[in-house]
This record gives structure tokens, C-alpha cells and sequence, in this order.
């Protein structure tokens, strides 16, 4: 059987204060008691010191001689009477001579027991709960006080004794009234409780309810974030996830579309064409033309494949940075060469490499792809007689490397989706008839992994500028990096 939040808390919350109010009684009970013990001796130790007193003016108004019983008596009930208790006198051996209780006196014709007797003659007092060696049928407090002549000489004692059923019957009211408070609290606590934690557990159930609807492929469900406690964290953080997670199947749809319509396009076009070739519908001497347009889709198909590979061993972190020291301006040379033919072809002029070592720590295979990319789509996308400038920067821990080139630019409602992946602007797809869309993708990607970052700048018209920062090589020192960095500082 399945429980809910709501009821553990509940019950685990409720056997708490259940116990802890047990124990609260236990304990005020034993207050209680003890002190109603404490209180009732000291009680009847006045009265046994009133009786004594009492006693004493009688034994002396009869000059030590003795006492008169029935004044004595009569002082005695009074005394008991006020008290509720029971007093009488007996002498050194213990035998009962005036007792408060006329009628039904439990004391006459019983001696007290001889312990008793010494421990009070040798103490000069008494107390006991229980019942007297005997005398009562039930307990009883007891406390005794010796009584001396004038000489001091011990004539007896005076005992006074109360009832020990007076304590059970005020434990019995004190059990009562806290039972009854107990009873009022419990509920007023239960109730608190139980709305407490269902404002607690509320929260909680809504996070499950959207959790559900997240698993059934519905994220546009969010959780109220109702207070900014941990509940109130943990609702922000589903928020969040619920956010990533539709960014994620929005990409991943995204993805899945562009992979089928990049690897559809030209699959249609090779089956197209080896189909005309061998069913004689494309004649022999255009065999040759088709077949190398056939190439150029299979070459293009290779790219693709090639392109997603390496994106999916870096996202997965299969390709891990083997990062050294390399002088980043020699690798854009390179570059920059190896596309001389496409740049001599537009007649493009190149700015900004004149310039010394500018020596960074990354991964130069991994950063060679970034500005090939980079490098490439330059070339592509300014126009003829345009140019290409490159520009080196750096803070002592970063260093920035731009490229930018002339052209028509990219519009501004474009830029946000750059990076994305298999996406290409309107102008590229009719200008890069190869190209997948995953360069810039890449780009990004690399440059996230080496810590840095790219920025993309454009104004229609006139240029488009990439901007991309990775670590520096910190064993130079700032001066060397300044003058490395001076001619190409924009």
C-alpha cells in the first residue's frame, strides 16, 4: 500500500508530540507528587510543632506533673480538625495517651513500634510514608516531634498523621486537568499540522503533476514558484529543466528534419541520375557529366557524415583537448594559403597579418578546424575585388582573433540563429551549394570546450565579422605579448 508525503509527515510529526507530551506528563506528575509529598510534611510539621507547643503549656500549667487529658484533647481536635489530619501523644514507650480522635481512635491499646521510638528519640524527629509499624490499614503521613519538660528531659512524643489517599486523589484531578489541556493542544496542533504540511507537500505534487506531463513529451507545463525557500529552488531548477528539455526536443526535431532533408537532397540526386544512366534515359555521351555530378553529391554526402562524427565525439567528449603551445598567426597563414586559389580568383585582398608569433595554448587541430571554417566562409561570402582583414588582441590571459569581410553582410533577425545547427541564411544556401550547415556549429562548439567565446558582428552592406577568444600562453611574460600584439591591437 502506497503512502502519500502527507500521511508520513502527519503520523511521524504526530507520534512526536504524542511522545514528547507523554513525557511531559510523566514528568510533571513526578513534580507533582513530589511536591505535593514535600508540601503536606511541612505542613504537618507545623502542626506537629503547634502540638507540641500546645502540649508544653498544658504539662507546664500542671507544673511538669502531667497533662489534662480533655483540655488537651480539645486542642487537638481543633488542630485536626483545621489540618485534616490526625494528632495524639504518647509517652517514652510509646503507647498512646490523648489522641484528636475521640470515637474511633486507631491508636489506643497499640504501642508504637521500638524503632520508631529510638530513631526519633535519637533524632529529635520523625516523617514516614507508610503505615506506622501497623497502626493504619493504609498508608499514611506521619511526622513526630519529641516532647520535653521543662528540664528538658523527654516526655513523649506528638505524632501527627495524614492520609496518603489525599495525594492519589489530588493526582487524579492534576491528571485530569492535564489530560484536558493535553486534549485541547493535540487538536489545535493536529490541525496545524496537517495544513501546514499540505501547504508543504502541495508544492510537491504539482512538481510530480508536471514531471508527468514532462514524460509524456508536454513541457510547456511550469511549477508556481510560490516562496524562495529549497521547495522554492527546486521548482525554479524543474522550470529550468522543463525549459532545456523543449529547447532539447525542439533541437532535436530540428536536427532530425535537417539530417533528412541534407542526406534526402542528395540521395534523390545520385538515384536519379545512376537510374538515367542505366536505364538508357541519359544518353552515353552526358555519362560523364552526370557521374561527376554524382561525385560531387557523394563527396558531399562524405562532408556531412565526417561533419556529424566529429560533432558527435566532441559533444559525447570522445575527443578529449590535447591542448599545447602553437603560434595561432602561423596557423591562420596557413590557412589563409591554402585557400589561395579561391582568393585569387576574386581578386580579395588580405589585412592584418603582418604580424609576429602570437603563441596560444589549445588544441591546434581543433583550432586550425575553427578558422578554416572560418577562413572558408570569408572566402565565399565577399564579393569580388572585397577583402579579408584578420586582427590579434589579447589581455594576458585571452587572445582574440577576428576575422571580417566585406559583403553583403548577414540581416539582423539572423544572427541569434547562426550557430545553430544545419542552419544557413538565406543568401548562403543559394552561394554554398556544398556547404551542410554545421560549420559555425563546430565553431562554437570548440571554442566553448577551450573556454572561450564567439561573437558574430555584422552591418548589411558593408562586413561581417567572427570574434573568437582562447587561452593564451601565460608562460610569456606581459611585456612579450604586448609587443607581439601591438600591430594588429584595433
Amino acid at each position: 500500500m502506497r503512502r502519500s508525503i502527507l500521511f508520513k509527515y502527519f503520523t511521524a510529526f504526530a507520534a512526536i508530540i504524542l511522545s514528547c507530551i507523554l513525557f511531559l506528563g510523566v514528568v510533571f506528575m513526578l513534580f507533582a507528587s513530589q511536591y505535593f509529598r514535600t508540601d503536606k510534611q511541612q505542613l504537618l510539621y507545623r502542626n506537629a510543632q503547634y502540638a507540641v507547643n500546645l502540649t508544653k503549656n498544658n504539662l507546664s500549667g500542671n507544673n511538669d506533673l502531667g497533662v489534662d487529658e480533655w483540655v488537651l484533647k480539645s486542642g487537638y481536635a481543633i488542630l485536626a480538625d483545621a489540618s485534616q489530619t490526625e494528632v495524639f501523644l504518647v509517652n517514652t514507650q510509646g503507647e498512646t495517651l490523648v489522641c484528636s480522635d475521640s470515637t474511633n481512635c486507631v491508636h489506643k491499646g497499640k504501642n508504637l513500634p521500638e524503632g520508631v521510638m529510638t530513631m526519633l528519640f535519637s533524632q529529635g524527629s520523625y516523617s514516614e510514608v507508610g503505615r506506622l509499624g501497623g497502626i493504619y490499614d493504609s498508608s499514611h503521613y506521619t511526622v513526630a516531634l519529641v516532647l520535653t519538660n521543662s528540664d528538658g528531659v523527654p516526655m513523649g512524643a506528638v505524632f501527627v498523621s495524614a492520609s496518603a489517599n489525599t495525594m492519589v486523589g489530588f493526582l487524579f484531578e492534576m491528571i485530569g486537568m492535564f489530560m484536558i489541556s493535553a486534549t485541547v493542544v493535540l487538536i489545535i496542533a493536529f490541525i496545524c499540522i496537517y495544513f501546514m504540511i499540505g501547504r508543504m507537500v502541495r508544492p510537491l505534487r504539482k512538481m510530480v503533476d508536471a514531471t508527468r506531463a514532462f514524460s509524456n513529451g508536454d513541457f510547456s507545463v511550469r511549477v508556481p514558484v510560490e516562496s524562495r525557500d529549497e521547495i522554492g529552488v527546486l521548482a525554479s531548477s524543474i522550470n529550468e529543466m522543463a525549459t532545456s528539455l523543449a529547447e532539447l526536443e525542439s533541437s532535436s526535431r530540428s536536427f532530425t528534419a535537417n539530417v533528412s532533408h541534407e542526406l534526402k537532397t542528395p540521395m534523390t540526386t545520385i538515384g536519379g541520375f545512376i537510374d538515367g544512366i542505366l536505364d538508357g534515359t541519359i544518353p552515353e555521351e552526358k555519362h560523364r557529366y552526370y557521374l561527376t555530378i554524382v561525385s560531387e553529391e557523394v563527396k558531399r554526402l562524405a562532408r556531412l557524415v565526417k561533419a556529424m562524427l566529429q560533432l558527435s565525439k566532441i559533444e559525447a567528449g570522445e575527443r578529449q583537448i590535447i591542448a599545447n603551445q602553437f603560434d595561432i598567426h602561423d596557423t591562420v597563414l596557413q590557412t589563409v594559403f591554402a585557400f589561395e586559389q579561391g582568393i585569387e580568383a576574386k581578386e580579395l585582398e588580405i589585412r592584418g597579418l603582418d604580424v609576429g608569433k602570437i603563441m596560444v595554448e589549445a588544441d591546434e587541430d581543433l583550432i586550425h578546424q575553427v578558422i578554416y571554417n572560418l577562413v572558408d566562409n570569408a572566402v565565399k561570402f565577399t564579393d569580388k575585388g572585397g577583402y579579408i582583414e584578420f586582427n590579434f588582441n589579447g589581455d594576458g590571459k585571452m587572445v582574440y582573433v577576428s576575422v571580417r569581410n566585406s559583403g553583403e553582410g548577414i540581416p539582423e533577425n539572423e544572427m541569434n540563429k547562426l550557430f545553430n545547427r544545419f542552419y544557413k541564411t538565406d543568401r548562403s544556401r543559394s552561394l554554398d551549394k556544398n556547404g551542410v550547415g554545421l560549420g559555425l556549429y563546430i565553431v562554437r562548439t570548440v571554442i566553448g570546450l577551450h573556454g572561450g567565446e564567439i561573437r558574430a558582428r555584422s552591418i548589411q552592406g558593408e562586413f561581417t565579422e567572427f570574434e573568437f577568444s582562447i587561452p593564451a600562453n601565460r608562460m610569456k611574460t606581459g611585456t612579450e605579448e604586448a609587443s607581439k600584439l601591438h600591430g594588429g591591437v584595433k
